[in-house]
């Protein structure tokens, strides 16, 4: 047995930072298979773990799925004999749609098995994440398609491209473990013609370089989506920010956030922004952030700049899903 099985290793460390998200830019459902191709954006959670031999596992308290991560992942790797301290410092706020629980749940596992000299690959984590709570694509490289509840399907679908976010929030909060209890078979069923279009105009846009393409596919799936979760300012925040040169709009699914996406070639965000101000007064402005490639930065990322349209190293997003790993392209025509 290795000293990390048996308990007597020496204390050991590793943090690790995952990006946040406003929402998904689709999510829904296609032949009653459930999928989301989450939106990152350049703000980043912290995660850090230290283990030691024989100690209890001490977390914040606003951090019991994370904790939970971390017990799976020691077990995981039979490991555990071990406990440690948990350490999440986050941006993020809880409960609209902005991954938190993604960043906190996989940060934990991410970093766990980096302290355990382990793999870190993102095949592995996601299969343990989704065994604690319904889990974002963010923790892949790149964008990606994944079945967040049961991880039985994943896609790569390419680097982010470079485009400035402005992250908008209505208020309240939204419990993501009680919302996907909920039976939304029969509207999720009912999305599925718009969720296919979505879907098809996003995976152009990013194949294509066109900007206009993902956004309008964004948009459609906010749109589809409000006969699940409405957003009271969707409307209008559409209209103010296409309005004013926005390529369309990205909304949290299982959040109250909803975001504008702008193109700088094509539009300034602060002109958008004062648009947005004049027409959704009644929202708060969280973030004026970038989309970013998901997957794990051990090393302090540089908000809007090095998260921006940044490949992922070559042949990252293929390693990534291992036996996720899609075998022909989802869903069939």
């Amino acid at each position: 047995r290795s000293p990390a099985a048996s308990g007597r290793a020496v204390s050991r460390a590793a943090a690790v930072w995952l990006p946040g998200t406003c929402g998904e830019l689709v999510q829904g459902a296609i032949g009653g298979q459930r999928f989301l191709v989450s939106c990152p954006i350049d703000v980043f959670a912290r995660v850090a773990v230290e283990l030691a031999p024989r100690a209890p596992i001490a977390a914040p308290p606003d951090g019991p799925k994370a904790a939970a991560a971390l017990r799976a992942t020691l077990a995981h790797c039979g490991a555990a004999a071990l406990g440690g301290r948990l350490t999440l410092d986050s941006p993020l706020p809880r409960g609209k749609g902005l991954g938190s629980s993604t960043a906190d749940v996989a940060g934990a596992i991410y970093a766990t098995l980096r302290a355990l000299g382990r793999p870190a690959d993102p095949a592995t984590v996601a299969a343990l994440a989704v065994g604690v709570e319904p889990t974002n694509s963010s923790l892949f490289p790149g964008l990606a398609l994944f079945d967040h509840r049961s991880g039985a399907r994943y896609e790569p679908l390419g680097a982010a491209p470079p485009l400035e976010v402005i992250v908008l929030d209505e208020g309240g909060a939204v419990d993501t473990l009680a919302f996907n209890r909920r039976d939304a078979h029969a509207v999720l069923a009912a999305n599925e013609p718009q969720v296919r279009e979505a879907l098809a105009l996003v995976r152009r846009g990013l194949a294509e370089g066109r900007s206009d393409l993902l956004g309008r596919g964004a948009t459609l799936s906010a749109q589809a989506h409000q006969r699940v979760l409405p957003k009271r300012w969707l409307a209008a925040v559409l209209d103010a920010a296409t309005e004013a040169g926005a390529i369309g709009v990205v909304a949290a699914h299982s959040g109250t956030v909803l975001g504008a996406l702008v193109d700088p070639a094509r539009a300034a965000a602060p002109r958008v922004l004062a648009a947005l101000h004049e027409a959704a007064q009644a929202c708060a402005v969280l973030f004026v952030c970038r989309l970013a490639d998901g997957g794990p930065r051990w090393r302090r990322p540089v908000c809007g700049s090095a998260a921006r349209g940044s490949a992922p190293p070559r042949g990252a997003q293929a390693a990534a899903g291992g036996a996720l790993r899609a075998r022909q392209r989802w869903p069939p025509a």
